[in-house]
């Protein structure tokens, strides 16, 4: 369990050391609760989507807050296909388990950070790939848990996609905010 948690949890240290700021202590806190929520999740789905939705929350303010100036149509029509979409295929993958409707509240949330990200002024090769790499693992789990994809399938995508996802958040926010700091004043 702990060496569950422990990959993002050297995210969320990393970023905490690297980060600069409110930004950087955003991108830390994040992660903090992905690696909390990861450890969660072997014990409850409930408290570990709990956790992790509260770092959706702070990553929505941290991308927000870093909104691009100006977004292209083609950028406004792939968030809102994240923003939409991601509710809607788990929705329609989780009914009528038992906890659909959870599942689709919580993958609004996440199709909510994937499309601030999405148009935040943040790399888009790191972070916004990365926050779809986020949705995409998150799809197969719900996949998985209502049979829509086997289990020797999603085994094998889950965790690379997760971790792949969050290391790239990590480290496209981290550099964007230190090549920030280090910009000379003129």
């Amino acid at each position: 369990m702990l060496w569950k948690g422990a990959g993002v949890a050297f995210l969320a240290i990393y970023a905490a050391f690297r980060g600069r700021g409110l930004d950087g202590l955003l991108i830390s806190g994040v992660l903090a609760f992905g690696a909390l929520g990861d450890v969660a999740l072997e014990i409850s789905y409930l408290v570990g989507g709990g956790l992790f939705a509260i770092g959706h929350l702070i990553a929505i303010v941290l991308y927000l807050r870093n909104r691009r100036t100006s977004i292209t149509g083609s950028q406004a029509v792939a968030a809102f296909g994240l923003l939409l979409l991601t509710p809607v295929i788990a929705g329609l993958m989780t009914y009528p388990l038992d906890n659909w409707v959870l599942a689709t509240a919580y993958s609004a949330l996440v199709g909510a950070m994937a499309a601030a990200a999405w148009t935040s002024r943040f790399s888009r090769y790191r972070v916004g790939v990365g926050a779809v790499l986020f949705v995409i693992s998150d799809l197969c789990i719900f996949a998985r848990e209502a049979s829509v994809l086997p289990e020797a399938v999603t085994a094998w995508l889950i965790w690379p996609l997760y971790f792949g996802g969050q290391f790239l958040i990590a480290t496209g926010v981290v550099q964007a905010l230190r090549q920030e700091r280090e910009l000379p004043v003129a």
